[in-house]
């Protein structure tokens, strides 16, 4: 058996193994992502979506098109509220913040959520790098374009190893870190890389069956299931419906390459400097990989605490991965505390030794299909880690 099929296999198992009897939303229309329904979970209000083009990430990646990133902007209780950026993990984009962006404005926080570029409404461009420093170089053009003063970031999964890339090369542009269930703690080895480079292809991701999907979401996510969530499930199966739905894919593909051939995060945890929280679930099943070499979550996240320094670790006992969503109200309830008492000055970090050149890690190899040449190539920067490699299976 392939490397895919086995990778579908396993998915597909995971599907049916779901308790109950679930529906299917495979005769529903197709959906854009254009169309993805950006709300508040209780108003429904539409949350303001805006764009904001992206010159200085073309720029610093030779990319002839300047590519857009959508975003939503909610503002603080006054001009001086401070700012919490939230950023998505692999294969999902900002409503997966759902339980977090209203809840924060509610107290008083200028509310930023973000799709990366290839997820939700931002432009899916082929020649992004699609790294996670591409990534941080991306909210990092947006942060300096809004003019925010060191807001926090807020990362889940791949988005928190993002966060955390953010943080150890622009360390005066943030002032918190929190960090969901994060990507780029755990250790891989050459082969279990390649490995997750040649099971993940645009293929796999587009004939994944909507059991599978199930699995892939509900099973491998979520520890806390329930109806108001299945919103996740139907706009999956319809986005594939859709003409973009190829883009989407290749990105996630880029995406997993790029994250699959770099431990620049997991190398530099000790150059963050900010107040850092990790907020995560005990019973996640995605980070360690299930899939390679298993484990505990609770020794990931005791590791990456371990190596930031000051870090304070929140375990959320009998909640899942995608843990802002799966358990939010405990989430919040430590999220609000740990952010209030970041932004009143109350957490000390222990000093970090003196400053030293900042690393310039090897860039990852980019895909056969898409040669080039030295001079199109762009600036050394970290290569990537993320979801599927660094132990976290994106969404098929």
């Amino acid at each position: 058996m392939s490397t895919s099929r086995a990778f579908t296999a396993l998915l597909l198992a995971a599907g049916l193994s779901s308790a109950g009897c679930v529906r299917s939303y495979a005769h529903q229309p197709a959906l854009s992502f254009q169309d993805l329904d950006y709300t508040s979970e209780g108003s429904k209000q539409p949350w303001p979506v805006k764009r904001i083009p992206l010159p200085r990430t073309a720029n610093q990646y030779g990319m002839a098109v300047v590519p857009q990133m959508a975003y939503v902007d909610m503002p603080g209780s006054g001009p001086d509220a401070k700012a919490v950026v939230f950023i998505h993990g692999l294969g999902s984009y900002l409503k997966f913040w759902r339980a977090q962006l209203d809840a924060f404005q509610q107290q008083g926080y200028r509310v930023i959520a973000v799709d990366l570029p290839g997820y939700g409404k931002s432009d899916k461009p082929g020649t992004f790098p699609y790294t996670m420093e591409a990534m941080a170089d991306a909210v990092l053009e947006l942060v300096d374009g809004l003019g925010l003063d060191k807001p926090v970031l807020a990362g889940h999964s791949m988005g928190g190893q993002t966060s955390l890339s953010f943080a150890i090369r622009y360390p005066e542009s943030l002032s918190a870190l929190v960090l969901a269930s994060p990507a780029g703690f755990e250790k891989f080895s050459w082969r279990e890389k390649e490995w997750f480079a040649r099971a993940m292809s645009s293929e796999f991701i587009k004939s994944a069956p909507e059991a599978s999907i199930w699995g892939s979401v509900r099973q491998a996510n979520f520890m806390h299931w329930r109806p108001e969530l299945e919103w996740l499930i139907e706009e999956r199966v319809r986005l594939a419906k859709s003409p973009e739905f190829d883009a989407y894919a290749y990105a996630n593909v880029r995406t997993v390459r790029g994250l699959s051939h770099n431990d620049f995060v997991r190398d530099n945890l000790h150059r963050v400097t900010v107040p850092t929280v990790i907020i995560y679930g005990t019973d996640d099943r995605l980070i360690p990989s299930p899939f390679l070499h298993g484990g505990e979550a609770r020794g990931i996240m005791e590791y990456g605490a371990s190596h930031i320094p000051g870090a304070k670790l929140v375990a959320l006992e009998g909640c899942g991965h995608t843990v802002q969503l799966d358990c939010a109200e405990r989430f919040n309830e430590a999220a609000f505390a740990f952010v209030r008492d970041a932004a009143a000055g109350r957490i000390e970090v222990p000093s970090a030794p003196a400053k030293e050149e900042a690393p310039r890690p090897e860039s990852p190899p980019a895909p056969a299909s898409e040669p080039l040449t030295p001079e199109r190539l762009p600036p050394p920067t970290p290569g990537q880690e993320g979801e599927p490699t660094p132990g976290v299976l994106p969404q098929p």
